[in-house]
Order: C-alpha cells, then sequence, then structure tokens
C-alpha cells in the first residue's frame, strides 16, 4: 500500500481505479477516462493533486534564495498573490523539478512541487538554503492538501460550491493566488483550462470535495490529467525533462531568465551550451497511437517521443519528441509504431486550449 491523500477514501466511495502514482494511491479514472477529460473540455472536472508538495519560503533572505534557485527570476513577482513557473536546475542544467512560485509579501513565497520529486527537491532546497542559515525557512507543508478544478465552468463552480471564496477570488488573473487561511486559491492548472488550485487544510479537503461534487463538477483522475496536459502542451517531469536535460532543450527556454547578470545555478552551463535538440510536436497522419519511447526519423535525424497518446479533443493521437534542433513545423517525419512506420507532422504545441482544437 501506498502513501494516501486526505481524499482517498472519498475516491474508493465513488468507485476509482487506484493505481501507484509515485508511491501514491491515486485514482486513474472513475470509470472511463474519455468522459473525463470531455468533462474537463466542456464543463468542469476535479483532481485530487494532494500528492504534490506545497513548500513556504519564509525570511529575509527568500528572495535572494530564489532568485540562485530557480531558473526565472522570482523579480518579476511585484504584486502580492502572482506566481510564476520554473525550473530548478542542477549546475549542469538539468532539470531537478519544475514548479510554480507564488509571491504573498515581502520575504513570504511558497513553491509548488511535483509528488515524484519531493524528497530529492526538499533535499536540494536544504542544501542550497546553507549559506542563508538565520535569515530563511523552508518549511514543507504536508499539512495541507490540493484539489484542482478546471474547465470553462470551474470557477462559477467553485463559487457555488464555497461562495465565501468570491469576494477573494473573482478578480484574479491567470497565474495569480489569494491567501485562504493556511491556504491559498491559485488561478492556475495543469490542463489548458480555465480554474482554481485550491490549496486548504488536509482536514477540510473531503467536505470541500464533496461540497464541490454536489455543486456538478465531475471528477477525474490521473488518466484525464495526462491527456488533458498533453493536448495542452505541458511537459510532465520524468518524461519530457529531467536531470539529464536541459530546459533549452526541454521547449522550456522562455522558464530561463537571463536577463539580468544573476547567478542561478545551472546558468554557466547555459551560458554555454548550443543547444543540439529540441522538443516539437507531432500530429499523426496514419491510424496508430503514439507512445513515448518510440523512433521518430526526420530529415534532420532520428529523436524519440517523449510523451505521447490518443488526443480525445482532437479524435487523433499526439505526441511530444525531441528531434535534432534543424526540424521545423509542418515538416513530415515517420514514427515507429510496433515494427511499423506511421507518418506524422511536426507542429507548435499547444494541441489544444480552452475547449477548442488549435492544429
Amino acid at each position: 500500500m501506498g502513501k494516501q491523500t486526505p481524499l482517498y477514501e472519498s475516491h474508493r466511495a465513488l468507485g476509482a481505479r487506484i493505481v501507484d502514482f509515485s508511491g501514491w494511491d491515486m485514482p486513474l479514472h472513475y470509470g472511463s477516462q474519455i468522459e473525463e477529460h470531455h468533462a474537463v473540455r466542456r464543463h468542469a472536472g476535479m483532481f485530487d493533486v494532494s500528492h504534490m508538495l506545497n513548500v513556504d519560503v519564509i525570511g529575509s533572505g527568500a528572495r535572494e534564495y530564489l532568485e540562485r534557485l530557480i531558473a526565472n527570476d522570482v523579480a518579476k513577482l511585484k504584486a502580492p498573490g502572482r506566481a510564476l513557473y520554473s525550473c530548478m536546475l542542477t549546475p549542469e542544467g538539468g532539470v531537478i523539478d519544475d514548479l510554480i512560485v507564488y509571491f504573498f509579501g515581502e520575504g513570504r513565497y511558497r513553491l509548488v512541487a511535483n509528488a515524484g520529486t519531493a524528497d530529492k527537491d526538499l533535499a536540494w532546497m536544504a542544501r542550497q538554503a546553507q549559506p542563508f542559515a538565520g535569515r530563511l525557512e523552508v518549511g514543507p507543508r504536508r499539512d495541507l492538501a490540493m484539489i484542482a478544478v478546471q474547465g470553462p465552468q470551474a470557477r462559477g463552480l467553485v463559487w457555488q460550491a464555497l461562495p465565501a471564496s468570491r469576494a477573494s477570488s473573482e478578480a484574479l488573473i491567470p497565474f495569480q493566488a489569494a491567501p485562504r487561511g493556511e491556504g491559498m486559491i491559485a488561478r492556475t492548472g495543469y490542463t489548458g483550462e480555465d480554474g482554481f488550485e485550491l490549496v486548504v487544510p488536509a482536514g477540510e479537503a473531503a467536505a470541500i470535495w464533496r461540497a464541490l461534487l454536489e455543486a456538478g463538477v465531475r471528477p477525474a483522475g490521473l488518466g484525464a490529467r495526462d491527456t488533458l496536459r498533453l493536448e495542452a502542451g505541458m511537459n510532465l517531469y520524468g518524461q519530457d525533462m529531467d536531470e539529464n536535460v536541459t530546459p533549452l532543450e526541454s521547449g522550456l527556454a522562455w522558464t530561463v531568465d537571463r536577463s539580468r547578470p544573476r547567478d542561478f545555478t545551472g546558468r554557466a552551463a547555459l551560458d554555454a551550451a548550443v543547444p543540439q535538440r529540441q522538443l516539437i510536436g507531432l500530429l499523426a497522419l496514419d491510424k496508430g497511437v503514439l507512445r513515448s519511447h518510440q523512433t521518430v526519423y526526420s530529415a534532420h535525424g532520428e529523436g524519440q517521443i517523449t510523451s505521447g497518446s490518443f488526443a480525445p479533443t482532437l479524435g487523433r493521437s499526439i505526441a511530444l519528441a525531441r528531434l535534432p534542433a534543424g526540424a521545423r513545423t509542418g515538416e513530415e517525419v515517420e514514427v515507429d509504431v510496433r515494427g511499423k512506420r506511421l507518418a506524422a507532422r511536426l507542429v507548435r504545441p499547444p494541441f489544444a486550449r480552452h475547449g477548442k482544437a488549435l492544429v
């Protein structure tokens, strides 16, 4: 048996198929992954993401610490509640993890890290915090749960289920959050749809989940979350990037800010790097499902699919693939699917967002 979130019994009561995910017992689906996917694109769905880790970074040295820790620049965060997406890098420029950083005031930040890398992240953060002893606290918040409510009707249904949340969250813009007690309500997500991520005390999670159910939000599992994020062109750590590849070869160059002479970990390696590969989208032209680790043959050389799946919104198979830097959108390639070469076209992600196909 793996670790369980505060919503584990709620998932079982709904008949979820439970699977292991990074050591956690998590719902894969509640009967139909496809229906859950469409519910998020067309109406509203919710995900238990309590396995992800909230980490508070507090103290007079917090900003200086984060300016060194991550590749994006927290100096951009001037208004309380604003957030940014970034990678935390090794000295060689590899991706330790990707995370979101929220700013709540001078010396007050919160990071949200991936479940599978949480222990590794905390150990790395602690080592990087040593020069800031006495000026900084890096504290994991395992007392908090997290529910993502996503879809075109998501915000309205959250306000219906939690009327008191409306006053603080109605004016939020994307990538902004408002405190909610020890938690927060953030206009962020991992699906390509609008909505909120609710960070709440663990003891309140089940009641909030029930209120959202009663408001008409459909529960959705890991399966739909993966197809939704892939359609939205969003990377998955451990597949599309890891410690062996830099953001420059992972479609994440936009998350690296070198506009100031800021000595963040990994900068020297990135400054010296000449990317030989790129992450690019594939749209299948022949029938067949694109999957990770399949070989891609292009006019510029071979590459490999990092993430692939049938895309319910498009009714076709799509993928992210790491190919030689010379490959360009619009070109046709071939993918080895069980020994048969299938045709695909290179495209620029995202494939779908806000309920619509984009390729």
